[in-house]
């Protein structure tokens, strides 16, 4: 039996289980329930709870509960609470002092009216609702339980998987072998930037190595991971005016996913340098209390590469990544226009 068939039948028998609770705890078990007004409210407060146990589990918990939107989340939960309480109550009203019948004043036996429900008298409100209270909160519970438990699998699945993926990506062949190359020539030429140029592949190789497995890192290392990369990609480039690169903010006592912000910077590398045409790259970092803004742009030029889909694929993964590590908590535009590419990254830490 497949998954989905094998939960889609769980599924299935909670309901009919929950469901049949008003029905064997039914005091009127046994006579015609369905004439039963009393017996009719309670069943249709255990379908809205069943109603409401979904709602909450596929979309008030994922879009409000997952985002910290807790004062919205509660409300959504108080009114949803209300609505159970109110339905059943204007669907089937009860008439609690209605003559009795068959006396003088009252409906003749067999009037539909006894199975009628209409408004309660005063102060039995709490009394009679003390249990929908209880179920309510039952059902509130187990649905963030259930979602959180499957949020928690599904994100280390994810995440495994995103991260295999960005690791593999990283220190790629292309950027591998162009510096390898640079470091060539730096060599025979005994150029005095050789030994500098080792230290800093060095130290990123090392970095990749030693903490991209680490949840977050300081972002002093990270910070300097980009500089080495940059340095190292000016190596390829006769004039690198055409390249600005600027930091402003205190990077002392932060921590970032390591890696994530990367990849946007190689592909402004890959498509935007040609020593032949008027190109320009501008990368921008900013760092504040909360926030960490990086803004990368690129005029596009002629560049060929085989591995376009392999690149897509490196920004596709590092927007999981970003959607796994900060949900609700960073913000990325990406302006991909005939002959200009921005990225903006706003991650909040706070």
């Amino acid at each position: 039996m497949s998954n989905f068939l094998r939960n889609y039948t769980l599924h299935i028998l909670w309901v009919l289980v929950f469901l049949s609770i008003p029905i064997v705890t039914s005091p009127d078990l046994g006579d015609d329930m369905l004439a039963v007004g009393g017996f009719k409210r309670n069943f249709l407060s255990y379908v809205l709870l069943v109603v409401f146990f979904y709602l909450n589990y596929y979309v008030f918990i994922p879009r409000y509960y997952f985002a910290k939107r807790y004062f919205l989340f509660g409300a959504i939960v108080f009114f949803s609470y209300a609505m159970i309480v109110a339905i059943p109550e204007f669907v089937f009203e009860m008439k609690f002092n209605a003559p009795p019948i068959g006396s003088p004043n009252g409906p003749p036996p067999g009037f539909e009216g006894k199975f009628r429900m209409g408004p309660r008298p005063n102060g039995m409100f709490f009394i009679l609702y003390g249990g929908s209270v209880f179920q309510f909160l039952l059902v509130l519970i187990l649905s963030i339980m259930l979602r959180t438990r499957h949020q928690l699998r599904l994100l280390s699945s994810e995440k495994l998987k995103a991260e295999v993926s960005y690791l593999k990506a990283q220190i790629n062949p292309h950027f591998l072998f162009n510096t390898l190359n640079s470091l060539y020539a730096l060599t025979i030429a005994k150029s005095d930037d050789a030994p500098d140029a080792v230290i800093k592949l060095s130290n990123m190789m090392r970095y990749v190595v030693t903490e991209s497995s680490n949840d977050l890192v300081p972002l002093e290392k990270e910070i300097n991971y980009i500089k080495d990369y940059i340095d190292l990609q000016k190596l390829r480039i006769a004039d690198a005016s055409n390249l600005e690169f600027t930091i402003i903010g205190n990077t002392q006592g932060k921590r970032i996913a390591p890696l994530v912000v990367i990849p946007f910077i190689e592909n402004a590398f890959k498509y935007g340098v040609n020593a032949e045409e008027d190109w320009h790259i501008s990368i921008a970092i900013e760092i504040t209390e909360n926030d960490f803004i990086l803004g990368v742009s690129n005029n596009k030029v002629n560049v060929q590469f085989s591995d376009d889909e392999a690149s897509e694929q490196g920004i596709d993964n590092t927007k999981k990544r970003l959607e796994i590590i900060y949900p609700g908590k960073h913000e990325l535009v990406i302006k991909d226009e005939p002959h200009h590419f921005n990225v903006h990254l706003k991650i909040n830490w706070s």
